[in-house]
């Protein structure tokens, strides 16, 4: 199993956390790249403006909240990555 599918695992198990550091990673093997914004805002772009992530870094821990987990999955599984 590749790091990136262990990361997609991690990702998709509710039980499990889920840091800054990993989703980057994470989307970044899918093909997005940050773009750092005003404050915390950070919005991931893999080329297409309809795929584009926008979220707001976790602080001032490094683990993502559930409900920003919830939204990563939904727009991966919308744009049919996951």
């Amino acid at each position: 199993m590749s790091k990136q599918q262990k990361l997609l695992a991690k990702l998709l198990n509710k039980q499990a956390g889920f840091t800054w550091t990993e989703l980057v990673t994470l989307l970044g093997g899918l093909g997005y790249h940050p773009i750092e914004g005003n404050g915390s805002r950070v919005k991931f772009d893999n080329g297409n403006p309809r795929a584009m992530i926008n979220l707001h870094k976790p602080h001032p821990g490094n683990e993502l909240k559930a409900y920003v987990k919830r939204q990563v999955i939904e727009h991966l599984k919308a744009g049919g990555l996951i």
